[in-house]
């Protein structure tokens, strides 16, 4: 392999042995059936469709191996690395009674780093739904001002909406989101565009969105945005951990992310980027943002975030919050190191392709129809997927049937995923989809045993 290839999956001799050699937090390469550190020399590593090397990161896990878990969209499950170095710190702390008022510069450099942004960029927040808080409330709108979002949106996206709507006036616009695997990326963009007003001064969506799988496509609607001097918000709850997005590069304003999801961080831990530099992504001006919590913003009257620039550390306005966890920042930022030995093109290209061959199968057994996700256009597929699994199509508007299939797929066949809830254009019923997460700790047959499993569940159900 040539060292820029090498770079590029982010998988080197070097990082084989970080990941699985011996040392605090580490899983042993001899434990993996790798090599032993004696061996490093000749150590091969694997290519990265090599089935017998994501059996061995499988066991990086510590998840229940009697049930198929496939609900990392849910939650996600640490590995040892990450349990071991926050019980580590946790009990320096305790015995030390060390307190953390501190803006985590270090963690917040090495996420910035793995996303291809700068520290002063980067907030360490609770969850994704803290970040969208943290982004929303801290814009400067007035009553009138209008957000365009969608009728696809969490609840931690949602919440904070309404909370401008109700204090302050602001208007919020839905765009109406088609389901399945009949659209392009152009045809979101062109929806967008369509509710675009004077007034609009937000456009805001999830990327995936939760409730059915799809990828909106991040990279062109920012465009969209910026042709009209809008800023973006994005709902990535589900990108750390699942997709390898340089985020300059995508051209938002303000990315919020879980931690614990598809990163398999600690619970309670999630990212917020917040562009701090104008540059060729996003050439527009940085929109004015102040931080709603803060215990690090200037008290001196120095700062004026009417008129941001990109001298002002946002990110560190933000972290600073009293005392902080040292614990699980720690896990935060192992996390992102396992990740990024391993590779996080890698882990993309694994997960994604487990999600593409659960599509496929779908298809074969359903129908096109039955997805809920996008197949065709790789600018909106992802590693979840949401489809309707019912050998009755009008099935899949009965939530408590959908709510049933989960319930003895989990009992009957062992395999934990979850439904969701979602309003369908043309459709006064909403429809409740199952939802499966296809993860670096699944294999091929893993997603062959689900579909059988939820193939056969539906004949005994129809």
């Amino acid at each position: 392999m040539e060292m820029q290839d090498m770079q590029t999956s982010g998988f080197s001799r070097r990082n084989a042995l970080k990941l699985f050699g011996a040392g605090a937090g580490a899983v042993g390469l001899s434990t993996l059936g790798l090599a032993s550190p004696a061996d490093a020399a000749t150590t091969v590593v694997p290519a990265a469709n090599d089935a017998a090397f994501w059996r061995k990161v499988e066991q990086m896990f510590v998840l229940d191996k009697k049930i198929l878990y496939m609900n990392v969209g849910t939650v996600g499950s640490p590995p040892r690395q990450v349990l071991d170095v926050v019980d580590a710190v946790h009990r320096q702390v305790a015995r030390d009674a060390e307190a953390a008022y501190s803006d985590f510069a270090d963690v917040r450099q090495a996420i910035a780093a793995a996303h291809g942004v700068d520290k002063d960029e980067i907030v360490i927040t609770h969850n994704t739904s803290d970040g969208m808080s943290k982004a929303l409330l801290g814009l400067n709108l007035r009553e009138g001002d209008e957000i365009l979002t969608t009728n696809h949106e969490h609840g931690g996206g949602n919440t904070p909406l309404a909370m401008l709507h109700d204090r302050q006036g602001v208007v919020i616009k839905r765009v109406e989101l088609p389901i399945g695997d009949q659209q392009k990326a152009e045809d979101y963009v062109a929806l967008f565009r369509a509710g675009i007003t004077t007034r609009t001064k937000l456009i805001m969506f999830s990327a995936p969105t939760y409730l059915t799988g799809t990828m909106l496509p991040i990279r062109e609607l920012a465009v969209l945005a910026q042709e009209h001097g809008i800023p973006t918000l994005v709902d990535g709850a589900h990108i750390p951990g699942m997709m390898n997005y340089n985020f300059r590069e995508l051209g938002v304003d303000f990315l919020a992310a879980s931690a614990a999801k598809w990163q398999c961080g600690p619970g309670g831990t999630g990212i917020l980027y917040i562009r701090n530099r104008v540059n060729a992504a996003n050439p527009n001006p940085l929109p004015e943002f102040w931080p709603i919590v803060s215990s690090g913003y200037p008290t001196d009257g120095s700062v004026d975030l009417r008129n941001r620039d990109q001298s002002q550390d946002i990110g560190k306005y933000l972290q600073s919050v009293g005392n902080g966890s040292k614990a699980l920042n720690a896990g935060v930022q192992k996390a992102g190191e396992v990740w990024d030995q391993i590779g996080r093109q890698r882990i993309q290209d694994h997960i994604v392709g487990l999600g593409d061959h659960l599509k496929e199968q779908i298809v074969e057994r359903w129908g096109a129809s039955a997805l809920y996700s996008a197949k065709s256009d790789a600018r909106l597929t992802c590693a979840l997927t949401g489809f309707n699994p019912f050998q009755n199509p009008a099935d899949v508007k009965n939530s408590q049937k959908s709510a049933d299939f989960v319930a003895r797929l989990l009992d009957e066949y062992r395999i934990e995923i979850r439904n969701t809830s979602v309003p369908v254009i043309g459709d006064a019923a909403k429809h409740s989809p199952v939802r499966v997460s296809t993860h670096l700790f699944h294999q091929k047959d893993d997603v062959d045993r689900l579909v059988d499993a939820a193939w056969k569940l539906s004949k005994r159900m129809a």
